[in-house]
């Protein structure tokens, strides 16, 4: 394997990872705060149509974002209205958004577009497109360097970048500011915020209409920026596997855009490399793209270490009187 190919291989990962890292600090700040959400796949579903659909219908792009992330914030409120206000079962509201967004979107898509349920393709303003950095053409010739910074950094639409800053800012607003510390103490031990005088509603609200937004974000980059267009089901999983590089990562940001770039990793090769032969033994492209999905099963079945989520995840607060 060429270097150039390396380079090819590692943007690719990026491009897939994408939509990963995002889910997966969404699903950071709702669960650091003990509302578990796997109703990711749901949020990013219904983001991905409604991106879609209304870049479809404008011309565009920044007005379907809008739309795919408001839409992902009114099915986190209603995950919050049912978990947090009512405090029903977080597993079950998740399991409902899921089977609500994969059956609107291909109802609305239907009626709207007559296309068998995905929206037309995205051409020109409707989609995101990539830029250049500064200088990545005449850094191209750069041995090493220039390819690294001109094919695999540069090239990118920007909200591959938003992805990616969003890391440090998630590290940052988590552990260095004073809503971070609170909310991480929501999911320890809400009772103690309580008679601090703070909010517990309040805080897991925030923490649910954040983890809406970056669902949103994530679901219209599926849609406006990676590929052109919704389909049926695009998610394709990416919900639960961006929960299980959560749970890899152990709740940590650092750890979670490593997790998700080894998942995005498999994915690349999964597309690159099909029908490899491996001492006379031919491996089925399905075995390749299987291999995300193996790894969110080892993973989940918890042969990575012990893995232990706050300790009042999951559970209703009720305040004391």
């Amino acid at each position: 394997m060429d270097f150039l190919t390396i380079i090819q291989l590692l943007d690719s990962t990026v491009r897939l990872a994408t939509p990963l890292l995002l889910a997966c600090l969404a699903g950071l700040f709702s669960e650091r705060a003990g509302i578990f959400d796997i109703g990711l796949e749901g949020k990013m579903l219904m983001a991905a149509f409604f991106s879609a659909a209304v870049a479809a219908a404008t011309g565009n792009v920044w007005l379907g974002l809008l739309a795919g992330i408001g839409s992902s914030l009114l099915l986190a409120g209603l995950h919050g209205v049912a978990s947090i206000t009512f405090r029903g079962n977080q597993l079950i509201s998740g399991v409902a958004i899921n089977f609500l967004a994969a059956g609107m979107t291909v109802l609305i898509a239907q009626d709207w577009f007559q296309q068998g349920g995905r929206t037309p393709s995205l051409i020109g303003g409707g989609r995101f497109t990539p830029f250049d950095l500064p200088f990545a053409d005449s850094l191209s010739g750069v041995p090493v360097l220039g390819p690294v910074y001109s094919e695999l950094l540069s090239g990118h639409s920007i909200l591959v970048y938003i992805a990616f800053l969003a890391v440090p800012a998630t590290w940052w607003v988590l552990f260095r500011t004073r809503f971070g510390l609170r909310l991480r103490a929501v999911g320890e031990n809400p009772a103690a915020v309580d008679t601090a005088g703070v909010s517990v509603v309040g805080l897991r609200y925030a923490a649910v209409m954040i983890c809406g937004l970056l669902c949103g974000i994530a679901g219209a980059y599926l849609a406006t920026a990676l590929q052109a267009g919704f389909v049926k089901d695009m998610t394709a999983g990416r919900g639960f596997i961006a929960l299980a590089a959560l749970i890899f990562a152990k709740w940590r940001p650092w750890h979670a855009m490593g997790a998700c770039l080894l998942f995005g990793l498999l994915q690349a090769i999964a597309l690159r490399f099909q029908n490899i032969e491996l001492g006379g033994i031919t491996i089925p492209v399905q075995a390749m793209d299987a291999l995300p999905y193996v790894l969110t099963v080892v993973i989940l079945a918890g042969f990575v270490g012990k893995a232990i989520p706050p300790r009042a995840g999951g559970e209703p607060y009720v305040k004391e009187r």
